[in-house]
């Protein structure tokens, strides 16, 4: 019995919490796990404290296989769901999470209008089959494959352009992900003719064990570059794992050309590659600790792409059903979505492994994965919570709010004032200066920023951990969007008021359009009364009209109901 030696931890205090005997002591309701670590080798206990509901488990709405086994997770823990969401909540969330963008009164008013029982579903297809969500995924996969043409990328300007549009196009064409992949981790040839060879470039350090840790990262969700440093006790890899995947990108090299930051991604089959500690030389090696039979001339990148890829491989699909769970929720399944590993395990197994067989199933199309969960009941429950899941973060009982990305905010304060920032480059070549109206949600290049961006989160793209990216609100954003110049001058000068007031729009119709601009929907008697009786009070005609209207806005730009997905 080695009990007395080994190390006992609870991944949620709130929970349980453990000794050092392996005592449990349970503190509050849910699931978690106790993990046990011993000599590098540990295990999971999980723990299950069940909330008693009365009068029994309520009828959730179910929609698909998602909601099954949603709602069996929440019958187990006793966590109530709560209710369907408003036609008005549901085209502002599903729209803004597709398209990155709010819906333009135009669509809002046709959505509320239709009467039919499908009208959800079609809404999703059309939005899913847009130009605009190829734009906006790109902006989510150009975090991941770090697209920027500054340090401590490798990439240029022509390189980033290039870059992006395969992405994109690849995105629009709905080209099945295990393709998308196996076509960046073989690609070779020119950064700016081959732009999936960009995939090698787009990484501060060159070597091998770089180039095996951003895969393992991007399209595993593992964070392998832990074993670099130090064994972590409660992971199962190593260095030498570590090193020993490098060994299938150990051929990469690169060579300039004549033209100008042109270069050329090649495999060199003559090297040998050495362990950079050892000096042993490595046999390429899977994650799994299988050894692949590697016949002659024949890149190891492609070996490691067929098991990447298969079917059977633990980690392709899972990942990315998780990042898009991710994506749509805030919160993955498994949580951080980069971070899988066995003592990580996912908040709900079922739904993870029937997600990941569905991605399989429809040969890797993952449109295919976004209308399964768009069009299930669980992304389209209410934020208000019910009395039992107002705690809820993890099993998805209710929507949980976040604030708006910042790119898709700007977007946003821009769609409402129609005043948008302006875009310059810190690269003076090929492009400086940026069309004014440029959306920030297409903006493909990384080094290319303004101070609101960066105050509201966007990630550097130094890195390609999802958590670079900060959707966190603070006092310093609050202080900008209640005081500054920028915001001031935004909504002061807005081409929007000046319409409403040029064409003499009467005041119940600039109120209805304020709020289907900025909420998708119309105000409630009480609001509406509120902001004509404020109209009435304080400004009848003139720049008091004027005034008061912009007080309107400003209001409702600072408004949670704006700020945040809900």
């Amino acid at each position: 019995d080695v009990s007395f030696l080994a190390r006992f931890e609870s991944l949620d205090e709130a929970i349980c919490r453990v000794d050092e005997k392996g005592t449990v002591t349970t503190i509050g309701y849910g699931e978690t796990h106790i993990r046990v670590a011993y000599n590098r080798r540990f295990a999971l206990a999980r723990i299950t404290v069940p909330r008693t509901l009365e009068g029994g488990f309520p009828q959730a709405k179910v929609n698909n296989r998602i909601d099954e086994l949603v709602s069996a997770k929440l019958e187990e823990l006793g966590i109530p769901p709560s209710e369907v969401c408003s036609d008005e909540v549901f085209i502002r969330r599903v729209t803004l999470d597709t398209l990155g963008r709010l819906p333009t009164p135009e669509e809002t008013r046709a959505f509320l209008s239709d009467k039919s029982a499908d009208k959800r579903s079609k809404l999703i297809d059309r939005l899913l089959a847009s130009t605009e969500f190829a734009d906006f995924a790109a902006l989510k996969w150009g975090d991941l494959l770090r697209i920027k043409a500054e340090f401590p990328s490798n990439l240029w300007p022509n390189a980033v352009h290039a870059y992006y549009r395969w992405i994109r196009d690849s995105l629009a064409q709905n080209k099945p992900y295990d393709q998308f992949v196996r076509e960046l981790l073989v690609s070779s040839g020119s950064n700016f003719r081959d732009p999936p060879a960009n995939y090698y470039r787009a990484m501060e350090k060159r070597d091998p064990v770089a180039f095996a840790e951003s895969t393992a990262l991007v399209f595993m969700g593992v964070r392998l570059e832990c074993a670099r440093c130090h064994g972590h006790p409660n992971e199962p890899w190593t260095f030498d794992d570590d090193v020993a995947m490098g060994a299938f990108f150990s051929q990469v090299k690169f060579k300039s050309t004549k033209e100008w930051k042109e270069e050329i991604v090649y495999v060199d089959p003559r090297i040998t590659y050495r362990h950079p500690v050892t000096r042993q030389t490595v046999v390429p090696r899977f994650l799994d600790g299988t050894t692949p039979d590697i016949p002659p001339n024949t890149d190891p990148r492609a070996v490691f792409a067929d098991w990447l890829t298969s079917p059977e491989n633990p980690y392709f699909a899972k990942n990315i059903v998780n990042r898009i769970w991710f994506w749509l929720f805030g919160r993955g399944i498994v949580h951080e979505p980069d971070d899988m590993h066995p003592t990580n395990p996912p908040s709900n197994a079922a739904l993870l492994d029937y997600l990941a067989e569905e991605l399989v199933k429809n040969d890797f199309d993952l449109k295919s994965i976004y209308r399964l969960i768009l069009n299930s009941a669980t992304y389209q429950q209410s934020s208000e919570t019910v009395p039992g899941n107002e705690e809820d973060e993890t099993y998805f009982s209710h929507y949980v709010p976040r604030r708006l990305a910042a790119e898709v905010l700007s977007d946003a304060i821009g769609d409402v004032t129609q005043r948008w920032d302006r875009f310059e480059s810190r690269v003076p070549e090929p492009y400086s200066n940026w069309p004014l109206g440029y959306r920030a949600t297409r903006m493909f290049d990384g080094s290319v920023n303004t101070p609101f961006l960066e105050m509201f989160g966007r990630p550097p793209r130094d890195t390609s951990y999802e958590c670079d990216r900060d959707n966190n609100p603070s006092m310093r954003q609050a202080i900008y969007l209640v005081a500054s110049s920028t915001m001031e001058s935004k909504v002061a000068g807005s081409p929007r008021i000046q319409a409403w007031i040029r064409d003499k729009l009467p005041d119940e119709k600039i109120v209805d359009e304020l709020f289907l601009l900025a909420f998708s929907r119309l105000p409630s008697e009480q609001e509406k009364a509120t902001a004509l009786e404020y109209l009435k009070q304080n400004g009848t005609s003139g720049s008091a009209r004027t005034q008061a209207v912009q007080d309107l806005m400003w209001a409702a730009l600072n408004s949670k109901e704006f700020l945040f997905q809900h």
